[in-house]
């Protein structure tokens, strides 16, 4: 079993990474890592010691004073290098570069020299050293104004703001989930690659995300609809949108019910795309779930009878309750990396039906349970 140790395991792709090789226990353990470590040596050397791997992504990406950005990054790298060679570690570091080590910035700049610095420290000790160059990164939880543009966008999409265009130019991006399964392979083929240029999945104009966006924007987050997903990109820019929502305030959602004398109507999904639509019976006091995806779309929408979904991010003790009633017929939407249950609180049966966007293979269920 690999030993797999990530600073900046906090981050946006750290994060990822950290939570997507929990899904595998019997593969690799990982060694918690904390950004204090930098500034106190023995608990960084302690740290080195552990780990078969070492994922170096901790690192600065914004400041108004770029000179800030690049010491900061450089420093990172030196910190590293003294506790790799202070412990003599022979473990395999792969390290985060950039797209931009070519482009005439400071951040590109100090990714550049952190990479050669980690190369040299390979050469040296007969480490094994792999530099990623990385192209644009986009996905879940990204920070706005940070990570990505796509982060910029799809957080002003879903708080009210309208998002601008700076710069109307092709960019090349790779999804997270994407990059983190490239990380993986590279641990895994386990070989010393100097600059390794991670492929890119996708080429964009800003422009096009940002319809993208409005579109699901109109549909989706005003309309319920899922839209129509052609590509995996769309896929993945879908799911990406999705977790910008404010949860807590904008679930559950309430259908509109078409009543007359013979009883009532309600559109329960409207879709740009297939899956599979299943309908559940649940007594009283039985609960359902406790299950998260990591890309499926799911929604539940409560018929008749009483219950509780329950919603938490796998990497965070917030629970979020939400009561829905056959009464008002009403649905919670399922983000990727929540894990979730539903839960008859009443006292008949409760209806539900359940909707997910592709039928469910026992071979790749993406379906890993945890407990709300």
């Amino acid at each position: 079993m690999l030993k797999i140790g990530i600073t900046g395991q906090n981050g946006f792709v750290g994060s990822h990474l950290y939570n997507t090789l929990g899904l595998h226990p019997d593969k690799f353990e990982k060694i918690p890592f904390e950004a204090s470590f930098f500034d106190v040596a023995e608990k960084l050397e302690d740290f080195i010691k552990k780990c078969d791997v070492v994922v170096h992504l901790a690192a600065m990406n914004r400041h108004t004073d770029a000179q800030v950005i690049y010491d900061v990054n450089v420093e990172l790298v030196k910190k590293l290098v003294n506790a790799l060679e202070k412990t003599n570690s022979k473990a395999h570091v792969l390290f985060s570069s950039s797209s931009q080590e070519e482009k005439d910035n400071l951040y590109g700049k100090s990714k550049k020299v952190g990479r050669e610095l980690l190369s040299e420290w390979a050469k040296k000790s007969g480490g094994t050293f792999t530099g990623l160059i990385i192209p644009n990164v986009f996905g879940p939880f990204g920070k706005p104004n940070y990570n990505s543009f796509i982060a910029t966008f799809c957080h002003k999409l879903t708080h009210g703001e309208q998002p601008e265009i700076q710069q109307d130019g092709e960019v090349n991006l790779i999804y997270v989930g994407e990059l983190v399964n490239e990380i993986i392979a590279q641990i895994a083929e386990n070989t010393t690659k100097d600059s390794y240029e991670v492929p890119y999945t996708s080429t964009n104009r800003v422009s096009e995300v940002l319809k993208k966006l409005e579109d699901f924007k109109k549909l989706y987050f005003e309309g319920g609809e899922i839209p129509e997903l052609k590509t995996a990109f769309d896929y993945n820019l879908f799911n990406t949108f999705r977790s910008y929502f404010d949860i807590k305030n904008h679930y559950p959602v309430k259908f509109t019910q078409h009543t007359d004398d013979r009883g009532a109507f309600v559109e329960v999904i409207r879709l740009g795309i297939g899956g599979q639509c299943s309908f559940s019976t649940t007594v009283p006091g039985i609960t359902r779930g406790n299950h998260f995806h990591t890309r499926k779309i799911e929604r539940f929408a409560v018929i008749k009878g009483k219950a509780l979904i329950q919603l938490r991010k796998i990497d965070s003790d917030v629970v979020l309750d939400f009561y829905l009633d056959g009464e008002e017929p009403a649905f919670v939407d399922m983000p990727i990396w929540y894990t979730h249950n539903i839960k008859n609180i009443g006292e008949e049966e409760l209806y539900t039906i359940f909707w997910i966007n592709e039928p469910y293979d026992p071979t790749n269920a993406d379906t890993y349970f945890e407990n709300v």
